[in-house]
């Protein structure tokens, strides 16, 4: 869910979270990010916190990261990887339908 007012929060989706351990203390965290508009968008920049369903405000992320995404064609659906640091293994993370995607698209302006 988007969290800001940008003019594309109507447009972009993301979905499909998927979690992996790339190595001792970091986190591959998988998802899909997709274009439900007609129009190309470059340089998609997001903000990401990842919360579990029953968080409350003041409870920390599950994990906090940044991405960018150079292109995103119309109606494209891409997947996107990012690498995070975790004091967590694997399996003592919420599984995918307990967690919930905040995030702030940061760019195009």
């Amino acid at each position: 869910m988007a969290t800001n007012k940008h003019p594309l929060a109507k447009f972009i989706e993301v979905a499909g979270i998927r979690f992996t351990e790339s190595g001792a203390g970091k986190l591959k965290i998988t998802f899909a990010v997709i274009n439900h508009s007609e129009a190309d968008i470059g340089d998609l920049g997001l903000n990401f916190k990842l919360v579990t369903n029953s968080a409350k405000p003041e409870d920390p992320p599950v994990a906090e990261f940044e991405t960018k995404i150079a292109t995103l064609s119309p109606l494209e659906n891409k997947d996107v990887s990012v690498e995070v640091p975790t004091k967590m293994r694997v399996y003592e993370l919420p599984d995918w339908q307990f967690i919930r995607a905040h995030y702030e698209i940061t760019s195009p302006q």
